[in-house]
């Protein structure tokens, strides 16, 4: 485990591997396509940065329904009992790179610069 990034997705932390497959919440992106979490530490092999340039790349394997969590309330000799529960939205992700470096801004197109136009030389005349 030389190289890992520590990504935050849906207000959480996740320490990932290079082809690491998680449940997260539930992300934006559809199926089958790629997105950028943001990246807030690097480290492996002796190195570590807390301001990395890179990016880590994952890609969306499939949106997914967590276990059914039940709860259930009670207080005794009143009658009182609630039953509830839920199932929480996930997305199954796959971590396909980390290390590419992050894609930097192109500057605007400059406009070619006009020709020059050669200076117009001022020859004297030879006297003979």
């Amino acid at each position: 485990m030389s190289n890992y990034a520590i990504i935050s997705l849906g207000g959480k932390q996740y320490r990932v591997h290079e082809g690491e497959k998680l449940l997260v919440d539930r992300v934006t992106t559809d199926e089958g396509k790629t997105f950028h979490p943001d990246v807030l530490f690097t480290g492996g092999d002796g190195n570590a940065d807390f301001k990395p340039k890179i990016q880590v790349t994952a890609k969306v394997i499939g949106h997914v329904k967590g276990e059914k969590i039940r709860v259930g309330k009670y207080r005794r000799r009143t009658g009182y009992r609630r039953h509830t529960g839920y199932r929480s939205s996930l997305s199954q992700i796959e971590i396909t790179s980390i290390g590419a470096k992050a894609a930097a801004k192109k500057p605007a197109a400059s406009k070619p610069a006009a020709e020059k136009k050669p200076a117009s030389s001022t020859t004297k005349k030879e006297e003979s």
